[in-house]
């Protein structure tokens, strides 16, 4: 893992005020890790027949620490490769980051200190699930981590390669499984299918995020997945992962791998189909897409709540 810069001399000390540091974490994103838990959770209580809930807790705060480590992460290193300051086009607060770094609130330092911090944190209370819960935690904590570096630092960069949306897909799968392995201490079929679906709508996230930031992006060397497609292709791609996750869960359901009752998530498909058809209309007048980011995050919240309420039913009827 490459180190983080160290602050030169007279560089000031980290922010002390509780609310900047909570706004560096950019916690209004956050919710959708806590819809991943839930649904790992949930997963997890419809095998077992019930919910430990210290550990639900514990696992909510790891997985929200870990969210918001990822967060200052990326705001360091787009401040870095200077993504963030070349961005003049963002629709805030749903692209070009935090903007506390461009708008003078906190220094680059500062910025790097909290999200290793953040990022550090984690290792003590993610060992403590791991002796309650099992080894296979510690694998999953430590492909998450890995993906939380490797998504915004070089020499990976993954985000700058065309590979962001496979990595923050991949997160949130790692999310509803470690959710769920905290519950029952061992990995489960199921709920490595039935999360599926959600990852992929949050993998959408990204991609739309993506259609304001293109230009700012491709000036300072940024491939990200609508740069290199361009602004129609990647409205096609984006429309293909939405159908691609709700004709997964249906797939899923009908093969006997993922409840019946997980069915509820399908009621997030008009919001996809909404928001995929904004963003056709719009994708090469990205300034108009508000609207449509707006209908792809409550798409996917609503998705994976759904799927979690679903399930809810049959562990406690």
């Amino acid at each position: 893992m490459a180190p983080l810069t160290p602050p030169p001399p007279g560089t000031p000390t980290p922010p002390r005020d509780g609310r900047l540091l909570l706004r560096m974490t950019r916690p209004a994103f956050l919710t959708v890790t806590a819809v991943a838990c839930l649904l790992g959770l949930s997963t997890a209580a419809v095998c077992t027949g019930g919910l430990k809930v210290p550990r639900a807790l514990a696992t909510l705060l790891l997985a929200l620490v870990a969210h918001a480590g990822a967060n200052v992460l990326n705001d360091y290193f787009d401040a870095r490769n200077g993504a963030d300051a070349a961005n003049d086009q963002g629709l805030f607060p749903f692209t070009g980051g935090s903007r506390l770094i461009q708008n003078g609130a906190v220094s680059v330092a500062d910025t790097g200190r909290w999200a290793a911090f953040l990022l550090l944190a984690l290792i003590p209370l993610g060992l403590w699930l791991a002796v309650l819960c099992g080894p296979g935690l510690l694998a999953i904590g430590a492909a998450g981590l890995f993906l939380a570096w490797a998504y915004s630092a070089p020499p990976l960069a993954l985000m700058s390669r065309c590979l962001g949306e496979a990595a923050v897909a991949l997160a949130w799968w790692l999310v509803v499984l470690g959710a769920d392995y905290t519950q029952r201490g061992h990995f489960s079929v199921i709920t490595a299918a039935t999360a599926v679906s959600l990852a992929l709508l949050l993998a959408n996230i990204l991609l739309i995020n993506g259609f304001p930031d293109a230009e700012p992006d491709a000036r300072v060397g940024k491939r990200t997945l609508v740069v290199r497609l361009g602004p129609i292709p990647a409205a096609g791609f984006y429309l293909g992962l939405a159908l691609l996750a709700h004709s997964w869960l249906a797939t899923s359901v009908w093969l006997l791998i993922t409840p019946r009752a997980a069915m509820w998530g399908l009621v997030s498909l008009p919001l996809s189909l909404a928001a995929a058809g904004l963003l056709w209309r719009h994708a090469a007048a990205p300034q108009r897409l508000r609207p449509a980011i707006a209908l792809t995050i409550a798409a996917a919240s609503l998705h994976g709540l759904a799927m979690a309420a679903g399930l809810a039913t049959m562990a406690w009827p």
